[in-house]
């Protein structure tokens, strides 16, 4: 399948990689013209404006936006609207706010263009992993997107199989699903990375009790030294809290110990304040996530031992590097 690629960032480019070492064709676009050549090297077609993309792509077209939320993501997805044609296909895979994809979604539909969110978890791991994604939109059109999703997305691998799925979409245990109409992909996508913050914040707070329990303010036979490293590991096996998010806990201690090259300045992306208004919006309660999201505010007065573990979950999956603050 022949399909469009705007921003070629961390996630961007390795989608691009990975649909094409499956045979898909890219043509691909960013503003950065490096980013553009390197990827036409490795196969891709490069275009140098959007308006070059589109002539380089058969309808009814499908050009995947990857590009930051907000004000960027809205012109270009503006910008496309005026060059696409009927039956022609957005797809938004950022981190966009869901309430934004369906005005986006009705706006487009004026003129005959079809709109698909697409909430993809997978990081900077997304090339060997795969990418996890939840989609909004229509169904025939996301059938048609199929090809696509089934590349980028991890497979069955070796977990288990869940009893009673049997006559359930098939596309889930593969590691994608049908959420709902445009704006449900993302919401699903939204909630996650709530329930991100809290996971992470769990295991920081916890890490962080584990590390204090050798403080002169205890009485001396309780005190405690331990290696955060061993614990984190000896937990990856086999334990319940065993996941990703641990996974990468052990190797940044592994790598070292105080986490020292971690400022503990942790910054939030936008999820887990939305999924907080949604909450209050529904009547649900969310007190994990809502400390969980206050905590990342109050990191960037004062850092503890578990800001720095926090910080380092997020450079482990999606690579971010946490500014240094005041």
């Amino acid at each position: 399948m022949r399909i469009g690629l705007i921003g070629l960032g961390r996630m961007g480019g390795n989608i691009a990689r990975r649909l094409m070492r499956n045979d898909h064709e890219c043509v691909v676009f960013d503003t950065n013209e490096e980013a553009r050549a390197t990827l036409a090297k490795e196969g891709a077609v490069a275009a140098d404006s959007l308006k070059d993309m589109v002539s380089k792509l058969e309808s009814p077209r499908g050009i995947w936006v990857m590009l930051p939320a907000g004000e960027i993501t809205e012109n270009t997805i503006g910008e496309l609207g005026e060059l696409l044609d009927k039956d022609d296909i957005v797809i938004d895979g950022g981190n966009t706010y869901y309430k934004d994809d369906i005005r986006r979604a009705k706006k487009l539909a004026e003129k005959g263009v079809q709109y698909v969110d697409v909430g993809t978890s997978g990081g900077v791991w997304g090339l060997e992993r795969g990418y996890c994604m939840m989609i909004g939109g229509k169904e025939s059109v996301v059938k048609h997107l199929d090809p696509i999703f089934a590349t980028l997305a991890p497979g069955i691998g070796d977990i288990e199989r869940t009893p009673g799925r049997e006559d359930r979409d098939p596309r889930v245990e593969q590691g994608y699903m049908h959420a709902g109409p445009p704006g449900a992909g993302h919401f699903v996508k939204m909630v996650h990375n709530g329930i991100e913050y809290g996971l992470m914040q769990a295991f920081a707070e916890g890490f962080d009790i584990l590390r204090n329990k050798q403080s002169e303010a205890l009485p001396e036979d309780q005190r405690f030294s331990l290696d955060l490293a061993d614990v984190a590991e000896v937990w990856r096996r086999g334990s319940v809290v065993s996941s990703w998010l641990l996974d990468l806990t052990a190797s940044a201690l592994a790598k070292a110990p105080t986490l020292e090259d971690f400022s503990g300045y942790v910054n939030d992306s936008g999820e887990g304040r939305w999924t907080i208004e949604a909450a209050i919006e529904e009547a649900v309660p969310a007190n994990v996530l809502t400390s969980a999201l206050y905590t990342r505010f109050r990191s960037r007065q004062e850092h503890t031992f578990a800001e720095r573990v926090l910080s380092a979950m997020r450079f482990g999956f999606g690579g971010h590097v946490e500014g240094k603050g005041k």
